[in-house]
């Protein structure tokens, strides 16, 4: 993958050597910490625009530099994520039931997560609710998600961002009751068994 040269001046040639020199590496190791290529990506070409934009007068090693500031930069992006999931999805994510739960709690998350797919209906697509419940409650790659639902791996990761955004809008749609219990049934399933081919089969397209 070129670099792509971007932001308000052309890179020189001599800074867009030294990146596209350690490129490999610096993806390496952005990849290592996110095991996502496309948030590597991200970060890679993050790291770019910052190489460009930093006085490197007072850098003495160029590679050194340029993969410290990837590694902080992926650590920043991974904490960013576990903290988004953390609040966009709350407490109503499935998890396997323990056996042993009370059944007041068991009802209670089975309520939590009737509330929160009929949010999702109301605020999402249907393509966009796919993707957001695969990141989201059981953590799908996004190549993965992208497969499924018969898109490219920009696109799921497009599709996510619109969700979560969708989360916070206005919008309004009609929930159709008889899909509505259905996405609830097949996703506590999933999140008893483990088994997701059922999940995959009713998200994708």
């Amino acid at each position: 993958m070129s670099v792509l040269l971007v932001g308000p001046r052309e890179g020189s040639a001599g800074e867009a050597e030294e990146f596209v020199a350690v490129r490999p590496r610096l993806m390496a190791l952005a990849l290592r910490v996110l095991g996502d290529p496309g948030e590597a990506q991200d970060v890679v070409q993050e790291a770019w625009l910052r190489w460009r934009r930093e006085d490197r007068s007072g850098v003495v090693n160029a590679p050194a530099f340029l993969a410290t500031t990837t590694t902080r930069l992926a650590i920043n992006v991974a904490q960013s994520a576990r903290k988004r999931r953390e609040t966009a999805a709350g407490p109503w994510l499935p998890e396997p039931v323990d056996r042993g739960d009370d059944p007041a709690v068991t009802v209670e998350r089975h309520d939590a997560l009737d509330g929160a797919v009929r949010l999702m209906l109301q605020k999402m697509t249907a393509a966009e609710r796919a993707a957001y419940l695969l990141r989201k409650a059981f953590d799908y790659p996004y190549q993965r998600i992208a497969e499924i639902l018969g898109v490219s791996g920009d696109s799921a990761r497009q599709l996510v961002r619109r969700a979560h955004e969708g989360l916070g809008s206005d919008r309004q749609r009609p929930v159709d009751e008889a899909e509505h219990r259905l996405l609830v049934r097949v996703v506590l399933a999933a999140a008893r068994t483990g088994n997701l081919a059922e999940l995959e089969r009713l998200l994708g397209p």
